[in-house]
């Protein structure tokens, strides 16, 4: 077992064991269908890879559950812009 997953801190961060089990299957999923890794690791362990993504806060799961990372997630709608008025 990694040593990371032993650890509280990777469970707080994602909101408990059972989200973090479900992130790690569906990300674990993607990276089997072809998804590239979002960090640089020498490993080819697609759960090492996982676990640092989720450390690097590279991917997250959403409010329905989805998988998500950092870099696909919808923007925050800050209210009409200057040209919509």
């Amino acid at each position: 077992m990694l040593e990371e997953l032993k650890e509280e801190g990777i469970v707080n961060k994602v909101g408990g064991r059972f989200k973090l089990s479900t992130l790690i299957q569906k990300r674990m999923v993607a990276l089997n269908r072809g998804a590239r890794p979002l960090v640089e690791m020498q490993t080819k362990n697609p759960m090492e890879i996982v676990v640092q993504e989720i450390l690097q806060d590279k991917i997250f799961l959403d409010t329905s559950g989805e998988m998500r990372t950092r870099e696909a997630a919808p923007r925050v709608d800050a209210g009409p812009s200057l040209e919509d008025m």
